[in-house]
């Protein structure tokens, strides 16, 4: 959209606001015509008293003058009183009505469309967009009315002293005006884009910032900030281009202000032969360095920098409000890029280990007492391990050394036969694991984008493959009240339930031959638990679960009881006979009554 069509689409509105403001209008022009006063009896005293006083040799007289232009400073003062109580009358009222047409939008939009209710861009428009638009419009009208009244009166000042110094002073100044106006449409375009990129940006950092652990963790670095480069060089970009814009205007300023002083000087003997004296020279140049050329420079400013921000932020109090489609996504400008743990769909030759830990001790420090000590585990590929142990004991920091988000301090930790942390870099995806924590990974776009974010490569799996996921794990009345596989998702709007459900569905889809869950199904009651996990363990992989329910350790092929530094392994029905803390972990489960 260029400047053309949002000024058609603001004006009726702003002829509507100024209309039913023509009081206070009223008392601005009245206040504004004393500040024309003002600027009169400032250039034309100034050439009496040098012509009918100093010149002549009546110095009292010229003094007399002097006094006029005196006064005339007194009138400004009064003027400027005036005026600013009027523009309070004019400002206060369009701020009052763009926070009321924010609060419409944004309660029309949560009743067409739900889940857009949670809206950043309503909240920026009531505070940020709402004042810019009130000082900016007060900068306009401050600097405008000054313009056009100091104008009138140092124009009309020089057509009295002498009619021949318009033709003199009008040309270069109109010039200058001319050029700076040019540069108005296209250094409103360059606003409009930085500003939408800057809310572009700001959204993806927030995305970003929310999966973190999840893109450390599957070495998505790249693939996630790829995405904000590539806003920040597009702002980089448009801040260039500002510049170069701001440079034709500084040019645009000095022509306007500058030429009209040297073609006054260039022009002075012409004058002089033309009868024009030479305190009515003076008198000119005093209406141009003292009054017209600064209120010229301030109307620049204020149209170059506050009228561009006023016209882009007021366009977006005039955007139409898209109508809701419950079967396709909002649509930001594309959602964060998440991390893809799987470069390529190639699947690597079977280790005759999952994942193994050799002698491994870890701790939170050179001091602390380590979290697992001499610990040695070796996961069978295709096996379904639950760890258990009370809370703290050490069962995330053993995920976490299997991810590769750890080192060990002692030991080895090796994930399909190499090392889980190894050389590589940190910002490609590793292809061996998925990992899932409890705060479930759930990012702004379609169901579709959340559910197969962690597969590979620019074909992502089809929707027969996708469906067959959402059916295992039990989520089709979800994804359905979403509004379908390109439903849109809204984090803010979803329990921490549906997101881990959401989550572990992407998890089924991952081709990832190792899957961590750390209490990942934390928030699901026992039942949507129990077929959560029955299908993960169900996928071509291994499954690596931190329960929290005795029912998660019963499923398991194998149970991990991390017990202080010690550390026992066996099946549900032998651990009891070998592992006192699991026999009094099933014994608790029991006691409260849990599946």
């Amino acid at each position: 959209m260029n400047e053309h069509d949002t000024w058609r689409r603001v004006s009726p509105d702003a002829r509507r606001f100024l209309r039913g403001r023509s009081p206070a209008l009223a008392r601005l022009g009245g206040w504004s015509l004393l500040e024309s006063a003002h600027t009169f009896l400032t250039g034309y005293g100034v050439a009496r008293a040098l012509d009918d006083g100093f010149l002549a040799g009546r110095t009292a007289v010229g003094l007399g003058w002097l006094v006029v232009a005196g006064l005339g400073a007194l009138l400004g003062a009064l003027a400027l009183r005036g005026v600013f109580a009027a523009l309070a009358d004019l400002v206060e009222p369009l701020r009052d009505g763009l926070v009321r047409r924010a609060v419409r939008h944004a309660l029309d939009r949560a009743v067409a469309d739900p889940s857009r209710a949670a809206d950043a861009g309503a909240v920026s428009r009531l505070t940020q967009q709402t004042e810019m638009a009130r000082d900016s419009f007060a900068g306009i009208v401050l600097t405008a009315r000054s313009f056009v009244f100091t104008a009138a009166g140092a124009l009309v000042g020089m057509a009295a002293l002498a009619p021949v110094l318009l033709l003199v002073v009008l040309p270069p100044l109109l010039l200058g005006l001319g050029l700076f106006l040019a540069t108005l449409r296209p250094m409103a375009g360059v606003q409009r884009d930085s500003l939408d990129t800057d809310e572009a940006l700001s959204r993806r950092v927030g995305a970003v910032g929310e999966g973190l652990r999840d893109i450390v963790a599957c070495g998505g670095g790249a693939s996630a900030t790829s995405g904000v480069e590539t806003l920040i060089g597009a702002q980089e970009r448009l801040t260039r281009r500002l510049a170069r814009w701001a440079a034709v205007r500084t040019v645009a300023l000095g022509a306007a202000g500058r030429l009209p002083v040297i073609a006054l000087l260039v022009a002075t003997p012409w004058l002089l032969d033309r009868g024009v004296t030479a305190g009515t020279l003076v008198g000119a140049l005093t209406y141009l360095v003292q009054a017209l050329l600064p209120a010229l420079h301030s109307l620049m400013t204020a149209l170059g920098s506050a009228g561009t921000r006023l016209l882009v932020v007021l366009e977006r109090f005039h955007e139409p409000e898209p109508a809701p489609n419950p079967s396709h996504s909002p649509s930001p400008p594309s959602p964060p890029s998440p991390p893809s743990p799987v470069p390529s769909p190639a699947t690597p030759p079977v280790p005759p280990s999952a994942a193994e830990l050799r002698g491994v001790t870890f701790a939170y420090g050179p001091r602390a007492a380590p979290v697992l000590e001499d610990l040695d585990l070796v996961v069978r590929p295709g096996e379904h391990l639950a760890v258990v142990g009370p809370s703290g004991i050490g069962k995330s920091t053993l995920t976490a050394l299997l991810a590769g988000l750890l080192s060990p301090d002692r030991g080895t930790v090796l994930v399909a036969g190499a090392a889980a942390r190894g050389e590589r870099d940190a910002s490609e995806p590793d292809p061996r694991r998925t990992l899932l924590p409890q705060q479930a990974y759930v990012f702004t776009g379609t169901v579709r984008e959340n559910l197969t974010h962690l597969c590979p490569g620019a074909r992502p799996p089809d929707d027969a493959r996708v469906r067959e996921a959402v059916v295992a794990l039990g989520v089709g009345a979800l994804v359905e009240r979403l509004g379908g596989l390109d439903g849109a998702v809204v984090p803010q709007r979803l329990s921490q339930g549906e997101c881990q459900q959401l989550a572990l569905a992407a998890a089924h889809l991952s081709p990832a031959p190792l899957l961590l869950l750390d209490e990942a199904t934390c928030h699901l009651d026992p039942h949507t638990e129990a077929r959560a996990e029955r299908a993960l363990a169900a996928r071509p992989g291994t499954l690596v679960v931190v329960a929290h329910r005795i029912s998660s350790a019963a499923r398991a092929d194998r149970v991990l009881v991390l017990d202080g530094t010690r550390a026992v392994c066996g099946t549900h029905e032998e651990l009891p006979g070998r592992s006192p803390l699991y026999r009094d972990l099933v014994g608790l489960w029991n006691a409260a009554g849990e599946d």
